[in-house]
């Protein structure tokens, strides 16, 4: 197979003002996750899609790829599918770029999932919920997992019954075509009540296969957030 991995990555952020070049172990954020995204084998191609010259700069300084898109993308969906629109490969990988601790054992099970028959029109990543508070936390996203494997719903909301619920993590494995399709695709009432962008897949009658994994995340939302992954880079090899 054929894989991109594509980082979207904008400058922009409610909680955390340019979160993508705050500093994590003397390094933008940004370009450690694309440099732990170049290290996983086989990948054809690794690249940041950002609407801010100053993240692409970054990137580039550090000798990595990263391209410009539109500014007004409603999600980071919508912006790598601008940036490897024309592409071809089999499978474009969407790792978020508030993502620094990413490795490659749960981006290979992805793609692991990706190549199965039927294959899903996308994957996503999933973990056990380890600590309760997490369950009536908004900033994790619990996913609903039917029998099949597939995504039966994604949630910020505290669930009554956590028994099928997983924390979701926010990496994605999409068919190229897909990609673009979802591009198309109208944003649903789940998507703007969560703003979720993957309830658009569910909401439009996709299917998005859910891949266990026991890695734990720590994704940067918060400045409390870029406290502990700083400290995390500092206890962890790089």
């Amino acid at each position: 197979m054929r894989v991109i991995i594509a980082i979207p990555a904008r400058i922009g952020s409610t909680r955390l003002q340019a979160k993508a070049l705050a500093e994590i172990a003397g390094e933008p954020m940004v370009v450690r996750v694309w440099r732990r995204c170049a290290g996983v084998p086989g990948i054809a191609r690794v690249l940041v899609a950002t609407d801010d010259a100053r993240i692409r700069d970054a990137v580039r300084s550090a000798g990595g790829e990263a391209v410009l898109t539109a500014a007004g993308h409603a999600s980071g969906t919508d912006r790598i599918a601008e940036a490897v629109r024309g592409e071809i490969c089999d499978l474009v990988i969407n790792v978020q770029g508030d993502e620094p601790f990413i490795e490659p054992g749960p981006l290979q099970a992805l793609i692991t999932a990706c190549s199965s028959a039927p294959p899903p029109e996308a994957a996503t990543l999933a973990t056990a919920i380890l600590d309760p508070s997490d369950v009536d936390n908004p900033s994790v996203v619990k996913v609903r997992v039917g029998d099949d494997g597939n995504a039966r719903w994604f949630s910020r909301r505290p669930t009554v019954n956590s028994a099928g619920c997983l924390r979701h993590i926010g990496v994605y494995g999409y068919r190229p075509d897909f990609l673009q399709r979802f591009t198309t695709l109208a944003p649903t009432p789940g998507e703007r009540a969560e703003h979720l962008e993957q309830l658009r897949i569910l909401e439009h009658g996709y299917r998005i296969r859910v891949v266990g994994t026991p890695w734990e995340p720590l994704a940067v939302d918060t400045p409390e957030d870029l406290e502990r992954a700083r400290a995390r880079a500092a206890r962890e090899p790089s």
